[in-house]
């Protein structure tokens, strides 16, 4: 029997919660300028791998339009340590609430209709939700290139992030990728939120969590990270 893409046993959909820094201008007075530049501001390069994947997969892009310290599009709706950040304090509840309208459900909305449009197809939904980490936290480096995070009780998404690392290891073996770091796959995130009201045989979440050193580095290093990621992704198979 011959071999099948991932793109012939999944349905790929795309998203990119801390895609932007972005703040509406009302709101701008509230923010550090230099605060919004950083990693936590926005994912720096994560948009832009993001874009890549999606013209290659032919696939839409889903993405935030504002930054996560308006509003946090990776962490669920009860999450008051950070749904929103310290920064809109001096806002009340009313204003706060229009957020949530105007930001966060629209996009959590979009998506989830999007995947349930997708699972009433034959093929289950695989969600790749890109996102990136500071190389360096409170003074201490990370040493993972690379992040695949899961929920590890759930086989599909196991199986498929050990073949996912074996092809980078072949294609990259200079590349440290390790599972579930440096976060949990099943902390708080839209991944999570969508595994609670999804079956694992209908839907697989991944967060592909890579290090910010690369997009802050040499081009010349950041393209070629691009470009095995990309082709890690489609050189997936299934026997």
């Amino acid at each position: 029997m011959g071999k099948c893409s991932v793109l012939d046993k999944y349905d790929i959909l795309l998203t990119c919660e801390h895609a932007t820094n972005a703040v509406p201008p009302d709101l701008r007075p509230l923010f550090p300028k230099h605060i919004l530049k950083t990693h936590r501001g926005f994912d720096i390069g994560a948009l832009t791998l993001a874009k890549k994947l999606s013209r290659r997969f032919k696939k839409r892009l889903y993405r935030a339009t504002a930054s996560r310290l308006v509003i946090d599009l990776n962490r669920s709706i009860h999450n008051r340590r950070s749904l929103f950040s310290r920064y809109l304090n001096p806002l009340d509840s009313r204003r706060k609430k229009r957020i949530l309208e105007q930001l966060y459900l629209p996009y959590r909305k979009a998506v989830e209709d999007e995947i349930r449009k997708k699972t009433r197809r034959k093929k289950p939904v695989l969600h790749l939700s890109v996102h990136s980490f500071t190389p360096v936290l409170n003074g201490r480096p990370r040493k993972t290139d690379i992040g695949l995070l899961f929920d590890p009780k759930r086989k599909g998404e196991r199986v498929l992030c050990l073949r996912w690392k074996e092809i980078l290891r072949r294609k990259a073996p200079q590349l440290c990728v390790r599972f579930n770091d440096p976060y949990r796959g099943t902390a708080d995130g839209f991944t999570t939120s969508l595994r609670r009201r999804l079956p694992a045989s209908a839907y697989l979440g991944i967060e592909l969590e890579i290090n910010q050193k690369f997009p802050l580095g040499s081009d010349e290093r950041w393209l070629k990270l691009q470009q095995q990621l990309i082709d890690s992704l489609h050189g997936l198979v299934q026997g």
